[in-house]
């Protein structure tokens, strides 16, 4: 089983797709308000794999300060008003397409984040900082950037989503520490890292299809009269994304060394898209599908050009070297 998750974990620009076909068969032909059952469920399913192997200890690594300032300052002071710019643009009579917007760019880094900086030969440590810096700031900002910058067009409830990202994150985030330090004392960091680490990606990745098909089938009657909606979502997603490509890489270009440039980009650019799912469907009702419908689009832009950028990275920051062996993978 865990060789199969592994596999789809690898293919997601195809299986995120066709769970969203499913997902939208599911809830024409048939009922899906029951659903709405298993979306805590495979939420935490999606967010406390990844947290069993989150390297929180890294945080007090030193030596890349100046890429994890910037990352952040990119991340916090710069793509949440390019998102809420857009969908203010883009979306301007429907606050809940604009807020699934805001969301996809409003909680930086996964695990993501450290697989493709890898790939591309950056710095591996750096980017496992910027993960955990990224997701905990992230997770404790959101409840106030959609307050401040929604709470005129929708009725936000503070408490709810800050109830919200306190159960999809930090007691998933406790849990998987307490279960991490469990299997580190029983079969060692070597045996934890060898066989058990590598078996959580894919839980995670069932908990997102599982989320995505639940998004798709509660919105798949309004998406029947609308076809074209997906494709519309298209354009504001892509200048997003090619927006926080092309600022990441300036910034990296002009102010760090290769590996913490490439780092900074998919530090920048890859957003927690699980946890910004999550918040939607669980805290926003009904109309939260109509977000996650924003967010279910945006996972596959996310894979795809990140995959993209590492093809291009030898040509933006020229080819690895003994820089630094934090760069290996």
């Amino acid at each position: 089983m865990f060789a199969l998750l592994a596999k789809i974990s690898r293919n997601l620009v195809t299986a995120i797709p066709v769970m969203m076909l499913a997902g939208f068969l599911y809830g024409w032909l048939g009922q899906a308000g029951w659903l709405r059952e298993l979306i805590i469920p495979f939420t935490f399913l999606m967010v406390y794999p990844m947290m069993v192997t989150l390297k929180i200890k890294k945080v007090l690594e030193g030596g890349d300060l100046k890429a994890q300032v910037l990352t952040q300052l990119i991340n916090f002071g710069l793509i949440p008003f390019v998102a809420f710019a857009l969908g203010r643009a883009f979306f301007p009579d429907q606050p809940y397409l604009a807020l699934g917007l805001l969301l996809a760019g409003l909680v930086p880094t996964s695990g993501m984040t450290i697989s493709w900086t890898g790939f591309a030969g950056g710095n591996l440590a750096a980017a496992v900082k910027m993960t955990v810096v990224g997701l905990t700031l992230g997770s404790l900002a959101t409840p106030f950037y959609v307050k401040y910058l929604m709470g005129a067009e929708l009725e936000v409830n503070l408490a709810a989503v800050m109830r919200q990202i306190g159960l999809i994150v930090f007691l998933p985030m406790v849990a998987g520490f307490a279960t991490q330090r469990l299997l580190v004392r029983r079969f060692g960091e070597q045996g934890f890292q060898k066989t058990w680490a590598p078996r959580f990606p894919g839980l995670s990745t069932l908990g997102v299809l599982g989320i995505v098909f639940i998004a798709m089938a509660l919105k798949a009657p309004s998406l029947a009269g609308d076809p074209q909606l997906l494709v519309y979502l298209l354009a504001p997603l892509a200048l997003l994304y090619a927006l926080n490509y092309a600022l990441g890489t300036a910034v990296a270009k002009l102010a760090l060394p290769r590996g913490d440039g490439i780092a900074l980009v998919y530090g920048t650019v890859m957003r927690n898209l699980s946890i910004a799912l999550a918040v939607a469907m669980g805290a926003f009702g009904a109309a939260g599908s109509e977000a996650a419908l924003v967010i279910c689009v945006a996972y596959i832009l996310q894979v795809q050009s990140a995959a993209w950028y590492v093809r291009f990275s030898d040509r933006v920051f020229g080819p690895a070297s003994a820089e630094a062996p934090a760069a290996a993978h």
